[in-house]
């Protein structure tokens, strides 16, 4: 069993996939954990499992639910000391024929909320000049993605924020981190509807949630910048890197044109 240096967790997106692999984690190396999600039942089943884990149901594309979820970080009856920005959503399909009220809700999930929970744990950190944030970012944040395109650009965000706020709070004693997962099985492919798309995905591609969960909670904890899971996607951003972005744009089109 893993262990881990935190006094109390914060998972957001907590009900499912890697999220409820964050949970699952810090609860069984004896972290408590407060999870966040919309779906409150699955929150109270994942708590029946274990004694450390509260429940917070919060919906993070609405104020009220940023608000009840700053309102928990700020409490000193039970601090927290580790945040893990997780919860997101993408959506599959040109730009053109997606709802705008669709991309609206993915960028306040994915870029509002997280920005404005970052902001109120750096805060409640700084004085203890102590604490951990790790931003659940994507391997599609280095490179423009034809038909998830604010996906990927929400995600690009959250890695060029991550990377700033890290920066300017490395020698404050605070861990600042952006977790990058390839592909992992989880509810993201049907709510996103890429469940076609990523049909012929080969398996050892496909990460574990465990697997990725873990990797970032060890990369906060080292206060390393960027983590990557797996040697595969380490060496697919260092390609990305390399090749001309016009040359990997047109790359990344004509495989979703196929």
């Amino acid at each position: 069993m893993p262990t881990y240096p935190f006094g109390r967790a914060l998972v957001t997106g907590a009900s499912a996939g890697i999220g409820e692999s964050f949970a699952r984690l810090l609860a069984s190396a004896g972290v408590p954990v407060v999870v966040v999600a919309r779906r409150y039942d699955r929150l109270v089943a994942l708590a029946s499992e274990f004694e450390n884990i509260e429940v917070l149901q919060a919906d993070l594309q609405s104020e009220i639910g940023i608000d009840a979820v700053i309102r928990r970080l700020n409490d000193s009856d039970k601090p927290i000391d580790l945040l893990v920005n997780n919860a997101g959503f993408g959506t599959s399909g040109t730009f053109d024929a997606i709802d705008p009220q669709r991309t609206t809700q993915e960028i306040a999930l994915n870029v509002n909320a997280l920005v404005r929970l970052t902001h109120a744990a750096i805060n409640v950190f700084s004085p203890r000049a102590r604490g951990y944030v790790l931003n659940v970012s994507s391997v599609a944040a280095f490179q423009a993605g034809p038909t998830l395109a604010v996906y990927a650009a929400t995600k690009a965000f959250v890695t060029s924020f991550t990377e700033a706020v890290h920066e300017e709070n490395r020698k404050r004693g605070i861990h600042i981190s952006a977790l990058h997962p390839g592909f992992v099985p989880t509810e993201f492919q049907s709510v996103s509807s890429a469940k076609d798309s990523t049909s012929n995905i080969p398996g050892f591609m496909w990460l574990k949630p465990e697997r990725v969960a873990h990797a970032g909670l060890v990369a906060v904890a080292r206060n390393k910048a960027i983590s990557v899971p797996s040697i595969l996607y380490k060496s697919l951003v260092v390609v990305t890197k390399i090749f001309p972005r016009g040359a990997m744009r047109r790359i990344a089109g004509s495989i979703i044109a196929d």
